[in-house]
């Protein structure tokens, strides 16, 4: 039997309320960052070409979508306790380009949404809007709506929204089901389509999702890829499945969460082409500087003004000034800046600020002392050679080659491209063959004048065997790991962290 397809609405000229945003950023009038900016673009270009590609602006499906919002939601908490959800222009974009734009099929041409954005924007409340529309409103029969994370805590945030807003909302209290007590609400159900909205994480043990729509949050927080393709793998039977994911920025640029980061930046530039894929990732422009210049603040925050106020955001900054320890969580929560850690020991423009080119050859016989750090089968083996009088490093590493592609991918660390482009040494086997770091260390003594290498005690009894095997004479010294030990010897760590920084801080 031929199903019969859905009917499909023309194309229309009229200005949307997502086509207004995507106009007045694109003109100037709407402040937004590079990364909004191209998805204007392209949301604009779409509509000069949706009709040659087969894709199709629906302005009714997009309004309805919008319209949901502000006639049947009322928002909760604080000052917007019952107010109707009005959506801000930045939201209406959103709203409007994932119910809008269709396939001529006439199903949703997105199937995967990414944003990010500065905190207290209103993302959370946003994505159980949408959860509850394509529960009541998108005619999708047996729909399964989940709100998923990692750990059924930061599922229930998300999903705590969506009850809220039901209970909040007399049309959608008499026609949804609620299951569990007062605040421990654990399902919302919709009789009338057989459909449900609950919350699941990846540590339920639940198997066989197959979800209509998927609402992920804070996905900066998710150590891997598990919850999202879960939550995939469970599409493939539904024409237009939403996988709709939440987040502020994050700190880690190996995560699942700058994947699709990186990933929807280039699709909205143009230089990858995916019509599946919506994003919508507020940053500020290069070489914009938030705790100096206040004009940038809303391109990380498009609900500044409205959720909050700019005098937090001025707090916010006035105690990171004063607070280094602070300062790169309010530029990665409240101004979309991804930084190398919430706690950095030391800035990557110091430690990058230390990097060189240099000919080796101008090291041949030069005075050099090592560090020696052993390793089995998990961690880098590493050897660091330091040259006082040029105030040089030098550095190598060795990992196993036959476990070298899986720890790549189950560390999030291009391994397999270092090895490639020359940056570590690799040696059969699932475990560092000690006899290749020992004819390595005997070619480096060579060439340069190694006074003595320190080395932590960890596996050191099976190297000594293989450096007397090559032959290998230059003094060895233990140096501990611990805070005590060897603190009368002047080795102790952090004694040699201390004065490795004040080095790097030199530059």
């Amino acid at each position: 039997m031929v199903e019969k397809k859905k009917k499909t609405r023309s194309t229309s000229s009229s200005v949307d309320p997502a086509t207004q945003y995507a106009r007045d950023v694109d003109s100037g009038k709407e402040i937004a960052g590079p990364d909004i900016r191209n998805s204007c673009k392209r949301h604009l270009r779409d509509l000069e070409s949706c009709h040659a590609r087969g894709l199709v602006w629906d302005v009714a499906a997009a309004q309805r979508a919008i319209d949901f919002f502000a006639k049947v939601l009322k928002l909760n908490g604080g000052e917007h306790e019952g107010k109707p959800f009005n959506l801000l222009p930045w939201q209406c974009f959103i709203v409007g380009s994932i119910f809008g734009w269709k396939n001529s099929d006439g199903y949703r041409r997105f199937r995967m949404v990414y944003v990010e954005s500065g905190k207290g924007s209103g993302k959370s409340p946003l994505a159980g809007g949408v959860g509850l529309y394509c529960l009541t409103a998108d005619k999708e029969p047996r729909a399964e709506i989940y709100a998923a994370a990692t750990k059924k805590d930061q599922a229930m945030i998300l999903f705590r929204d969506a009850v809220a807003m039901v209970d909040q909302s007399p049309a959608l209290a008499q026609r949804i089901n609620k299951s569990g007590g007062a605040g421990k609400e654990w399902n919302l159900a919709f009789l009338q389509t057989g459909s449900f909205f609950r919350p699941i994480s990846s540590d339920d043990g639940q198997s066989g999702p197959r979800p209509h729509c998927a609402l992920i949050d804070e996905i900066h927080e998710h150590k891997n890829n598990q919850v999202v393709e879960m939550m995939r793998a469970g599409t493939k039977g539904r024409r237009q499945a939403l996988i709709f994911m939440i987040t502020n920025s994050g700190h880690d640029k190996t995560s699942v969460c700058y994947d699709y980061h990186e990933y929807g930046r280039k699709v909205a530039e143009g230089s990858i082409e995916d019509d599946s894929f919506f994003s919508f990732i507020c940053s500020l422009d290069e070489g914009e500087d938030p705790f100096k210049d206040e004009s940038c603040w809303k391109k990380a925050n498009p609900s500044l003004g409205h959720t909050f106020t700019d005098r937090y955001l001025r707090e916010q900054v006035t105690q990171a000034r004063g607070m280094p320890s602070k300062e790169s969580i309010v530029r990665r929560l409240n101004f979309c800046q991804w930084v190398d850690a919430d706690n950095p020991w030391m800035s990557s423009d110091v430690w990058m600020g230390c990097e060189e080119d240099f000919d080796l050859q101008e090291l041949q016989g030069e005075e050099c002392y090592g560090g020696l750090d052993l390793s089995g089968t998990r961690d880098l083996t590493s050897l660091a050679l330091f040259f006082p009088k040029k105030r040089k490093l030098l550095v190598e590493f060795w990992a196993p080659k036959d476990t070298l592609t899986d720890r790549a991918k189950t560390d999030r660390v291009p391994y397999d491209a270092w090895e490639r482009d020359g940056y570590i040494h690799t040696t059969p086997g699932k475990a560092v063959k000690y006899g290749f770091v020992a004819e390595r260390i005997a070619d480096l003594a060579m060439q340069f004048d190694i006074k003595a290498i320190a080395f932590d005690q960890y596996r050191i009894k099976y190297l000594e065997p293989e450096l007397d095997e090559a032959s290998v004479s230059v003094p060895l010294i233990p140096h501990g790991q611990g805070y005590y030990k060897a603190k009368d010897s002047g080795l102790w760590m952090p004694h040699s962290i201390e004065l490795f920084e004040q080095m790097l801080d030199d530059g």
